[in-house]
């Protein structure tokens, strides 16, 4: 999947942004002002997704181009390679659990103003 791809499936969800908060390289995708993803633009290859822990252990055995996100909590982040193998439906599947997983930790005030949100992975 290519970073346009990418950009497009994350910005899709409902209510999610982007910005960058860090410099001028580092994009992140936001819903509700907390960030489901991440990507550098200078190194495309490497994107960051949030991820339940015990799921993050079984993608990453199960995939090569799947580890611990540097310069993240490593039990509830994971970097995609997307130079790598990984197909498509899975990367897309992979976005939406990060967006929902950050969903599911909104407080109950935002996620009831913003029920669109409220989507199943």
């Amino acid at each position: 999947m290519d970073i346009e791809s990418v950009r497009d499936y994350c910005l899709s969800l409902p209510l999610a942004t982007e910005d960058f908060p860090f410099d001028e390289t580092t994009l992140a995708f936001r819903v509700c002002g907390k960030i489901f993803a991440m990507i550098d633009l200078e190194r495309t290859e490497w994107f960051v997704l949030k991820c339940d822990p015990d799921r993050a252990i079984e993608l990453r055995e199960q995939h090569a181009e799947i580890s611990p996100a540097w310069h993240m909590n490593k039990k509830h982040w994971n970097q995609l390679n997307l130079y790598g193998l990984l197909p498509d439906g899975l990367v897309r599947s992979l976005i939406r659990h990060s967006y929902v997983m950050v969903v599911r930790k909104l407080p109950k005030a935002v996620r009831e103003a913003n029920p669109q949100v409220n989507i199943n992975e």
